[in-house]
């Protein structure tokens, strides 16, 4: 099985390294295309207007000046011998919930592979977020080798893809899986920051806030707050099908 591993934290992240070695007891054929630096939050952008840039670091190591969906695009059809039997992207530093995966280039590394047909699973590892301090990536290096040998066992439709967060708590104190809804938080996630530079000039950071809980049961968020892993199969299609008639029918 060969297994193409990205992420959105950048070739130097932890988290990238632990999934790497999680990678490896699955399979000895293993390569990681990662982005040069820090892409968090793009989605599943592309870069069109400028050049992308890879950096062999090994035979089987490469950071690309890009986002996770170009790195991808590129170990797909540039770098690796022939296509990939697994994409893993993560694992991410932080979690990626409910309207969150929307942002995620992270869960956009999984959707690239599932676009190309490749069995994709975003991974990220919940903390209590502290900017000085890294996630306890052991939760999800002790529980994902048994979790995706399930999971790749599964037979996943095509354009499909599966969304893993662990919990925020040590590996022993996981309560176990469970397969979850992408949740919905009762109130908008972002607000904007003004500041003022050295000049008297404002600019702006986006800051994110308390949102409540999931207003959605059996959501991703649900399962992580109270310890358990949560996998969410999410869907490329973006349909609401359940307007479909409703809006064709408002429409005539």
């Amino acid at each position: 099985m060969r297994i193409l591993i990205t992420n959105d934290d950048g070739i130097h992240s932890p988290g990238l390294a632990v999934l790497e070695r999680i990678a490896r007891t699955l399979s000895d054929d293993v390569w990681v295309i990662a982005p040069e630096t820090d892409q968090s939050g793009v989605a599943h952008s592309l870069t069109l207007s400028d050049p992308l840039r890879l950096r062999q670091i090994d035979e089987r190591h490469f950071a690309l000046k890009g986002t996770p969906t170009d790195c991808v695009i590129m170990g797909v059809h540039r770098v690796l011998p022939a296509a990939p039997d697994l994409v893993l992207s993560g694992i991410n530093r932080g979690q990626n919930l409910a309207e969150d995966v929307t942002y995620s280039g992270t869960v956009a590394g999984a959707i690239e592979g599932a676009i190309l047909g490749i069995r994709s699973i975003a991974v990220s590892q919940a903390y209590d977020w502290d900017v000085s301090a890294e996630p306890d990536y052991s939760t999800a290096e002790t529980h994902a080798p048994e979790l995706f040998r399930q999971l790749i066992d599964f037979d996943l439709p095509r354009y499909s893809l599966l969304n893993v967060n662990f919990p925020p708590c040590p590996a022993d104190a996981v309560k176990g899986v469970k397969v979850t809804v992408q949740g919905h938080h009762a109130q908008a996630g972002l607000s904007i920051d003004e500041r003022t530079d050295g000049r008297g000039y404002p600019y702006f950071w986006l800051r994110f806030q308390d949102r409540g809980k999931s207003v959605l049961e059996n959501s991703d968020l649900h399962a992580i707050a109270d310890g358990y892993v949560s996998v969410s199969p999410l869907r490329i299609d973006l349909t609401a099908h359940d307007l479909v008639s409703q809006l064709a029918t408002a429409l005539q």
